[in-house]
């Protein structure tokens, strides 16, 4: 299963992502599910880079392809848009394909 982490400060700004796993929906390079998830994400991840000037830290690799994304600095209104239609993305992904392939949770901190 693919866990995508949505991490919050407490007044609700984004602070982060985390995603890990596989889904295990179709063969090793078949597998659709994890292929959108990935699609969504490194575009976002490569947009926010892009297109704004917000501030990432991005590490990759281990354990299932694992990301994270910390954002220290917070998000701009770009970043938020970008970030949001990303969740909304997942969340579809997970509604269409189950919970037990793709699960979404928040995480929610004092920021610190």
């Amino acid at each position: 299963m693919i866990r995508f982490i949505v991490r919050k400060k407490n007044d609700g700004a984004y602070a982060g992502l985390s995603v890990e796993g596989h889904a295990k929906y179709g063969s090793y390079g078949k597998d659709i599910v994890c292929a959108a998830v990935s699609v969504l994400t490194l575009n976002t991840v490569n947009s926010i880079e892009a297109l704004t000037e917000n501030v990432m830290s991005v590490r990759e690799g281990g354990k299932g392809g694992a990301l994270e994304v910390d954002f220290p600095e917070g998000l701009d209104e770009k970043g938020k848009l970008l970030m949001d239609a990303l969740v909304m993305g997942i969340r579809d992904v997970e509604q269409q394909y189950g919970s037990g392939y793709v699960n979404v949770s928040e995480s929610v901190s004092d920021g610190k």
